[in-house]
């Protein structure tokens, strides 16, 4: 395949990248398989199964690894990076904008619509990811404690996500049939591909390429966070951000939902970098921006290097801090896909990691619910309050704080996601145009 052919392509598809994941991949089903029939859907499936067992964004990922087979190495960075390319210049358009008008009334008003929506979609997101992850009834009490662990005893984030791993593991031994139906399945091979199989680019598995790939990989990723921990001391800001979100990125499996309620935790609760609100505006906005939905992670680095800029001015800093956590969260996904491609067939074949995944792709459903439990609590109320003691902590809310109007957007959001099969920008346009109306004639 021409490599200007392709970027041109690649350039196509990353601006219709909007829907999430499923669209995403939509997308790329269409225009790859379908219409230019440039890979088989076979084939296409199978890159797409591979890169549901990495952490990360797996739209993203599946872009690298179809344009590595289309054009080796350099296919995939272009097709990696084009794919992430509009987004990350929307949201920090966007990220400034609220930043200089986000606390104007209209701007309120307009964050007050649009937060009710959100916690349709996650919802939403929560029952598509259950009917597909919770096929057996111990899956199902692996979510439930999943939930609880993260909603009561406060367990870290990525401890739950390892303590699952092992439970799929075991389960999967003992349960022999509990992975059966996991995964996105088979489908027919669809149109015949121009490009055959063995005409598709690969490499040989070697010792050699591994730990070039592996020292090139780890290079590139920490050494802006090197350059700003050396030459940076007025602020701490963008390495605690760089690391925070290095980590992040390793342990993002089952999508960007399942992780953002450990980001908004640590982002809110820990380092301070924004309020509770804010990070449901941030997942607005994002939501309503191309690429992977992971990229609210440059709207936090925004806003938390804008607050405490150090010596910087403070537009610089959040410019350089959202572009540095773009850079760690993104290129741990080349990494990935260009080490592990040439042995993606050993990996598929490998029953014990399916079951280690299964257990972890369901856990992702009580992780997702978490997250719904605090947007709902940081929109629908005022006012909080924790109860409990000792490894017990729970955050309920002051009923007599509720907001009739947040409720009544929210009934309406999830009426049409769930009722008529409104998709989130169609939802997250109606109900903006809501809080605006709301504000215009006085409600709010």
């Amino acid at each position: 395949m021409p490599l200007g052919e392709a970027t041109r392509a690649w350039f196509a598809i990353s601006l219709q990248t909007f829907g999430g994941p499923a669209g995403q991949i939509a997308v790329m089903q269409h225009k790859l398989v379908d219409e230019k029939r440039w890979i088989g859907q076979q084939r296409f499936l199978h890159a797409l199964n591979y890169c549901t067992l990495l952490p990360g964004p797996e739209a993203q990922q599946l872009a690298i690894y179809t344009g590595w087979l289309l054009n080796g190495t350099r296919g995939g960075l272009i097709a990696g990076s084009l794919f992430v390319l509009p987004g990350v210049i929307a949201l920090l358009a966007l990220s400034a904008i609220y930043v200089r008008f986000g606390s104007t009334d209209l701007v309120s008003a307009l964050f007050a619509g649009v937060a009710p929506a959100v916690i349709a979609i996650v919802v939403q997101a929560v029952h598509r990811i259950a009917k597909r992850a919770l096929a057996h009834r111990a899956l199902v009490a692996l979510a439930v404690g999943a939930f609880l662990a993260l909603t009561v005893f406060s367990v870290p984030f990525p401890l739950v996500v390892l303590a699952a791993g092992v439970i799929g593991w075991v389960l999967g031994r003992a349960i022999p049939g509990m992975t059966r139906g996991a995964g996105h399945g088979e489908a027919t091979d669809g149109p015949a591909p121009l490009i055959s199989d063995d005409a598709l680019h690969h490499e040989l598995p070697s010792k050699r390429r591994s730990l070039s790939i592996v020292a090139i990989g780890l290079l590139l990723w920490f050494t802006p966070i090197a350059l700003f921990a050396a030459f940076v001391s007025s602020t701490d800001v963008f390495v605690d951000q760089g690391l925070f979100f290095s980590g992040t990125a390793v342990v993002t499996f089952g999508g960007a939902y399942a992780v953002l309620s450990y980001v908004a935790h640590q982002a809110v609760t820990v380092y301070g970098w924004l309020g509770p609100g804010e990070m449901v505006r941030g997942l607005a906005l994002a939501e309503t921006t191309p690429g992977p939905l992971i990229m609210v992670v440059q709207f936090v680095a925004f806003l938390g290097a804008y607050r405490s800029p150090g010596s910087f001015d403070p537009w610089v800093a959040a410019v350089l801090a959202s572009l540095l956590v773009t850079w760690v969260t993104f290129v741990p996904c080349f990494l990935f896909v260009l080490l592990g491609a040439p042995y993606v067939e050993r990996l598929r074949h490998n029953q014990n990691l399916t079951s280690a995944l299964t257990g972890v792709t369901a856990a992702v459903v009580g992780v997702i619910a978490n997250l719904a439990v605090f947007f709902a609590l940081h929109t629908l109320f005022d006012r909080n309050r924790e109860v409990g003691g000792g490894p017990i902590s729970v955050d309920l809310p002051v009923l007599s704080s509720w907001d009739p109007v947040a409720f009544a957007i929210t009934g309406i959001a999830l009426l049409m996601m769930f009722g008529r099969s409104w998709g989130p920008m169609r939802t997250l346009g109606l109900c903006a145009a809501l809080g605006i109306g709301v504000y215009l004639v006085g409600l709010v």
